[in-house]
């Protein structure tokens, strides 16, 4: 499979052939700036690899461009801009991380993205799309082992799975490169929070497997995609997870061993052996 561990050769690779010259597109956008977008802005601003490069983070509003820079810090690199303010300008790199959740036509946002943001792949630059590996689907009653080229489900009957297909088709159209990152998380963020903190029971089964990625180090797959280049990701997927699934009991078992959840107790899993149990990647 190709993990982070890929990316981590394929940069490093690319690093040592770029050595001797300046690195090309000096710049990059990054379209959706929360957890995820954020990350990888202040990634960016502090890597050694990227000294000397622009970063724009671009958002829909302006409604949280002051926490954004407050997190980021102080950085003459650095700006962030509402999309109407870039219209018209192009970068090199894009980083596309927003959700699905904010778009009426969530494929039709990442094309327009990819046509009115991006130089395109002839500068040297890559447009990379943060999708998910919810691409897959729930997966079956017993367990299912998935890698980049696993069969999707039909999105005809599947609308989650629908936006992500479609959207993915249309980056790796115009040699872009996807990542499909497992369930993202931090400590105060993530279905861990929701579950030990709502007072709800959980849906699904307690030995429902969940495949997981830390919100920095998916920042960190995108930024490794950026330094590999073109050459090494355009019109590749990729699947990205810290390699260590664990099932819903597990993440609530881990969870409530932190100082902040330890008041915390186990909530009741609803989930019957007749549910999906969840895919390994």
């Amino acid at each position: 499979m190709m993990f982070l561990t890929q990316f981590v050769v394929a940069a490093s690779i690319f690093w040592q052939l770029s050595s001797a010259m300046s690195v090309p597109s000096p710049e990059c956008a990054v379209v959706g700036c929360g957890v995820l977008g954020t990350s990888l802005c202040k990634q960016l601003l502090a890597s050694p690899e990227f000294a000397g490069w622009k970063v724009t983070g671009i958002t829909k509003t302006k409604n949280r461009h002051e926490s954004i820079l407050a997190e980021v810090g102080s950085d003459d690199r650095f700006q962030v801009k509402t999309g109407d303010e870039c219209q018209g300008v192009k970068f090199n790199n894009v980083v596309f991380c927003a959700p699905p959740s904010g778009f009426e036509d969530y494929p039709g946002a990442v094309e327009e993205c990819i046509t009115k943001t991006w130089v395109g792949p002839s500068e040297g630059g890559v447009f990379v799309f943060t999708s998910s590996g919810g691409i897959y689907g729930p997966g079956e009653s017993t367990m299912v082992v998935v890698n980049e080229d696993s069969p999707l489900p039909d999105p005809e009957g599947n609308a989650r799975s629908a936006r992500l297909i479609n959207a993915e088709k249309a980056v790796i159209k115009h040699g872009g490169a996807c990542l499909r990152l497992a369930g993202l998380y931090t400590m105060e963020r993530g279905a861990h929070n929701f579950w030990l903190t709502s007072g709800k029971d959980v849906s699904g089964r307690e030995d429902g497997v969940i495949n997981l990625l830390h919100y920095d180090d998916a920042a960190g797959a995108a930024l490794a995609a950026i330094l590999a280049g073109a050459t090494v990701v355009s019109g590749k997927t990729f699947l990205i997870s810290d390699g260590n699934p664990l099932t819903r009991r597990q993440i609530c078992e881990h969870t409530l061993k932190a100082k902040q959840y330890r008041e915390g107790s186990m909530p009741k899993f609803l989930g019957s052996d007749a549910e999906p149990i969840g895919k390994i990647y």
